[in-house]
């Protein structure tokens, strides 16, 4: 779509809207093509020739080592393997970088896993129930059984509704569309799980002028449907502290533990997240169930029919260590090597499945553009950096934590050195989908730089670019701090509707090619960065900001 320019503009004359060409090396380019899709790649004096590690990396962040919970014992042995395989393709200052995770909602982050489950209705007929523990909350020491109870309790006037009638029982409470107790409405599903943006769609976020985080920012993310019932109208706040006083009622009541299912949650596909109260050992059993399983239980209850259920729930729960790691990894620069480049995605996941397409893919693309980029001994004036961020699904915590040691605390904005050499930091973190464009996150002034970088892949992608922002992901850290920090724009495939924060966020929902193309894009984009003569353009130093919060991604932990 062609972009209009304005009058103004154009009466200004053709010197002020040349565009200053940016120095695109396609002998390059080629290279990183070859060392990650094959064929005899690394020629012309480069070191490289390998095929593409991504999905050996892929294998080894899921099925070997995930998932990969924040501080969870996978998420630290996932970290000591990135660290030896890097290690092993010749990295430099490979580590991982402690962090304290004391900020964020719901404090600091323990060690916890499930180490065991098993569920089933019992009476009045046996069915195993498909279900995973959410994440922070105890275990029931040993098998317990209770009947089945309806209750969704959004008011004070609930809770004395069912005051001493919960003792020994196990607790159905999601509410419906309607925010009543009972079966969750499961419309029948006409449109394929999994698709790519269309001409149409990604054309649409083009032609904005000022940038906003509305259309599509992380491929609908947002569609997931408002809250019912009596608390709907809830501030974050307000929910927050009603839902620490129901934890408090359920505990106080004798509730064995209690059950939570979504309307998305379909086909045998559950989401969660994790309990707000992270360090509380006393926690009660909570289980995310598929709507299905969740449906059979709630209708016979409906029509008076007795229901038992059976849980045996063992987790592993240890407040004692609470500091989490980011991985980091670098390619020293030439010529300029105090400037830095950074190329990054988080390394942490929800539980419920291996933590594949969130965010295994990022990490899995991250550790292949830093493989590919040391196998062509490629020399770039700018250091490389990679950081493998923790703590993204709690709030940002881990990118947020190195932001503020290197390069600016947000609550001050006073900057360090670093802060003065920073060039650019290049995120993925939208899935398995391929790259289609970028955004720019308010950023106007690399516009014409993308323009003339995606011209050199058009094989691989048109390279959309749009002025908009988008939220949720650890480019907001730099963002936050004036620092030029960018999301690509990837194709939703299936993310949000099967695979984000579900059990089916596994190995085989990845696509390889996708992940090889987004690897050499990626790669070119990091590997101009570190070579054009100056660091990327980036906007004005934003006034301090108070402590706390999760920029565009607020009121996300848990759900």
């Amino acid at each position: 779509m062609q972009r209009r320019i304005p009058v103004a503009l154009l009466l200004l004359g053709p010197a002020l809207l040349a565009q200053p060409q940016e120095r695109v090396d396609l002998n390059v380019i080629h290279k990183i093509k070859t060392a990650e899709l094959g064929g005899g790649g690394g020629f012309g004096g480069g070191g490289g020739g390998s095929a593409s590690k991504v999905m050996d990396t892929m294998y080894n962040l899921t099925d070997r080592y995930g998932p990969r919970l924040t501080n969870s014992p996978q998420f630290r042995a996932a970290g000591d393997w990135a660290v030896g395989q890097l290690k092993e393709w010749g990295l430099s200052n490979v580590h991982l970088e402690k962090w304290a995770t004391g900020g964020g909602r719901g404090g600091a982050i323990p060690i916890w896993q499930v180490t065991g489950y098993s569920g089933a209705m019992v009476e009045p007929t046996y069915m195993s129930i498909i279900g995973v523990p959410v994440a922070w909350t105890g275990g029931t020491n040993g098998v317990v059984t209770g009947e089945a109870v309806l209750a969704s309790i959004q008011t004070q006037a609930d809770m004395d509704k069912f005051h001493g009638k919960l003792k020994g029982k196990i607790v159905l409470n999601a509410p419906n569309a309607s925010g009543t107790a009972g079966p969750l409405d499961l419309p029948f599903p006409t449109s394929p799980l999994a698709r790519r943006y269309t001409d149409t769609e990604l054309t649409e976020l083009v032609p904005e002028i000022l940038p906003t985080g509305g259309g599509g920012g992380r491929g609908g993310r947002g569609g997931r449907g408002g809250r019912g019932g009596a608390n709907a109208n809830m501030t974050p706040e307000e929910l927050q502290a009603f839902q620490a006083k129901l934890r408090s009622f359920f505990k106080d009541e004798g509730v064995l533990l209690t059950l939570q299912a979504t309307a998305r949650g379909e086909s045998g596909t559950l989401f969660g997240g994790g309990a707000q109260n992270r360090m509380d050992t006393g926690n009660l059993p909570q289980v995310s169930i598929t709507a299905e399983h969740y449906n059979r239980i709630a209708r016979l209850l409906e029509h008076n029919v007795p229901v038992k259920l059976q849980f045996d729930i063992k987790t592993q729960f240890d407040t004692a260590i609470t500091d989490s790691f980011n991985v980091v990894a670098e390619i020293p620069g030439t010529t300029k090597p105090n400037e830095l480049v950074m190329v990054g995605g988080h390394f942490d996941s929800w539980h419920y499945g291996t933590g594949a397409t969130d965010n295994g893919a990022g990490s899995a693309v991250a550790m292949e553009v830093m493989r590919i980029l040391k196998s062509l001994n490629l020399k770039m004036d700018r250091t490389v950096r990679m950081a493998l961020w923790g703590g993204e699904e709690e709030g940002l915590l881990g990118s947020a934590a190195y932001v503020k040691e290197h390069f600016a605390d947000p609550a001050t904005m006073k900057t360090t050195a670093e802060h003065d050499g920073f060039a650019g930091y290049f995120n993925l973190d939208n899935g398995t989908g391929k790259i289609r464009g970028i955004y720019l996150q308010g950023n106007e002034m690399v516009r014409p730089i993308f323009e003339q970088w995606f011209a050199a892949m058009k094989d691989l992608t048109n390279g959309v670019i749009t002025i908009r922002n988008t939220g949720g992901t650890d480019h907001q850290s730099f963002d936050r701090v004036g620092l030029p920090g960018f999301q690509f724009i990837q194709d939703p495939m299936d993310y949000d509707t099967r695979t984000h924060h579900s059990n089916m966020d596994v190995y085989d929902r990845i696509q390889p090619g996708d992940m090889e193309q987004m690897a050499i894009i990626e790669a070119a984009f990091v590997y101009n960065a570190a070579t054009r003569p100056e660091k990327l353009p980036r906007k004005e130093l934003p006034a301090p900001t108070p402590a706390g919060g999760r920029g565009g991604r607020a009121g996300r932990g848990g759900n």
